[in-house]
């Protein structure tokens, strides 16, 4: 397993991660670096970004990176997976102060020309089961069942968190055998009665519109979801650990969408 705190060049002993893996490890760390080398797996001429406080194409990139405080960024790569042209990453930052993100990027013709990320702030202290927002396993696992994982991921998102099936959560579940990392809710699905309970009684409401993506590799799948949170119109990344058909881990960043005046590009946090 890797440290917890960075991401190894391999996943297993046999199998080193693709290049693509490695290509988007090293760009992010030149958020913290400033190497310019890593930048050159972007395509110059085409990158839509859907980051909405970043203007698009390299330029706007670069103008955000120039912003940052000499010396102020920090940033490690926890976990980095890839389905297909998208490969995805789960990052420990620290950039205009600390937070926790998930990172998609598609590659088209081996260089980068789209990018999606979800932000939260990282919490002071761990949640109630006493684990943070990116420890736990690295690795992928059970490659062959990438896809049937993908689907029973989509599923219970699609039953639980879109439509509220809350007959059928058992189902997804081994018991109460399930690791929580969202900062406010504890383990197993008694963490989270008592934690919607919460939120119920603060008149908080969480929902769940659209899944807009779900990416996987192995037994890590993620969901990239639309929605509202306390009212706010609101952006749900997602990454689950899937084991025997069950669903055994989650990790979450949630983040607000800024209303439309605030973009500084025009192509919308989702639009996959």
């Amino acid at each position: 397993m890797a440290a917890p705190n960075s991401v190894t060049y391999a996943h297993t002993e046999d199998e080193k991660l693709t290049t693509q893996q490695e290509q988007v490890v090293d760009l992010l760390k030149a958020i913290e670096t400033g190497a310019a080398k890593p930048v050159a797996v972007v395509n110059p001429d085409k990158y839509t970004q859907h980051n909405l406080g970043i203007a698009d194409g390299l330029a706007g990139l670069g103008a955000a990176l120039a912003a940052l405080p000499a010396g102020s960024a920090k940033v490690n790569t926890v976990r980095v997976f890839q389905d297909g042209d998208y490969v995805f990453a789960h990052t420990d930052y620290n950039f205009f102060g600390p937070k926790i993100g998930f990172d998609i990027f598609r590659f088209e013709n081996g260089k980068i020309v789209e990018h999606w990320d979800n932000l939260q702030e990282t919490p002071t202290s761990a949640n109630p089961s006493g684990n943070t927002m990116i420890d736990g396993p690295t690795e992928p696992t059970n490659q062959t069942k990438t896809e049937e994982n993908k689907a029973l991921v989509r599923s219970f998102v699609d039953d639980i968190l879109v439509n509220g099936r809350m007959e059928k959560l058992n189902g997804y579940f081994n018991g109460d055998n399930y690791i929580q990392h969202n900062p406010q809710i504890g383990n197993g699905l008694s963490g989270l009665g008592a934690a919607l309970e919460a939120m119920a009684k603060q008149g908080v409401t969480m929902k769940y519109d659209t899944i807009h993506k779900v990416l996987g590799e192995g037994n890590f799948v993620l969901t990239v979801s639309e929605g509202t949170f306390a009212g706010k119109p609101t952006s749900f990344y997602d990454l689950f650990r899937v084991e025997d058909g069950k669903i055994a881990e989650h990790w979450d960043t949630i983040e607000t969408v800024p209303a439309k005046a605030d973009w500084k590009n025009q192509n919308g946090k989702f639009g996959f």
